[in-house]
């Protein structure tokens, strides 16, 4: 068995902000493993899948950020999950929007949410999935409750079923084959000639910055075998389709 926890605020005035990127997620696993009825338990909404004949738990606690830990402590304590099936979503500002970097471990980075769970847990080994949302040019605090830009939102889709699919690639390998494949680059981004961050594969970290070399490298991708093909296709076709609109700034 094992716990995915993805990270938000709960209420209408948060949804698809960019600090609920980690509901985002879980409600796509939820839909995509067709799992069991919502339920309200452990100051969370949490249900129940089944991949592989194995229990997949899903939550999302409805706390708010800062007090994530509380639920989180009490749905481990319940499932008497051990700390490495343990695996949170969250939002990353530090990391452009469209990148994914899975870690086993480290510091909160700063998010109130995994420094609550972490401090709850008392530990820090715990895998985390971390999704750029860009730092943009205000506040960190007011930036994380902001909405996606029209552009961001063509691409949100996409980058919440590669992130699924990171989380389902944890889940049957583990997070060492896991990391292997979602914390990679993809040639010709700008972040390929940058060291950090990783691109996750089916992204892309700017829809903004060269995009004949991005859609070029997308094309390439949908016709191998590399990790989301699926991720792959659909982005490569939206750069066809809105090649001219970037060409043209």
């Amino acid at each position: 068995m094992k716990i995915v926890v993805g990270l938000g605020n709960p209420g209408r005035d948060y949804e698809r902000t960019r600090h609920n990127l980690g509901f985002m997620v879980v409600d796509e696993l939820g839909l995509r493993l067709t799992a069991g009825n919502k339920r309200s338990r452990f100051r969370a909404t949490m249900t129940e899948a089944h991949v592989d004949g194995e229990k997949l738990v899903l939550v999302k606690p409805q706390t708010f950020m800062n007090l994530s830990g509380t639920s989180v402590r009490e749905a481990v304590s319940w499932y008497k999950v051990r700390l490495e099936n343990l695996l949170v979503v969250a939002d990353d500002i530090d990391l452009p929007f469209g990148t994914i970097r899975l870690r086993a471990g480290g510091s909160s980075g700063g998010h109130n949410g995994l420094k609550s769970i972490f401090t709850a847990l008392g530990s820090e080994q715990i895998s985390r999935l971390k999704i750029g949302i860009g730092r943009g040019q205000g506040a960190a605090t007011r930036q994380v409750l902001t909405r996606f830009s029209p552009e961001e939102e063509r691409l949100l889709p996409y980058l919440v079923q590669a992130a699924a699919d990171c989380v389902l690639d944890w889940n049957g390998n583990g997070i060492t084959s896991a990391m292997n494949r979602c914390n990679r680059k993809l040639p010709g981004s700008p972040e390929a000639r940058n060291p950090e961050p990783a691109v996750a594969s089916g992204m892309v970290s700017s829809i903004d910055t060269e995009p004949r070399a991005t859609e070029a490298t997308l094309m390439q991708l949908a016709h191998t075998d590399s990790y989301s093909l699926a991720a792959y296709r659909r982005l490569a076709s939206w750069w066809k389709r809105n090649r001219g609109q970037h060409d043209q700034r």
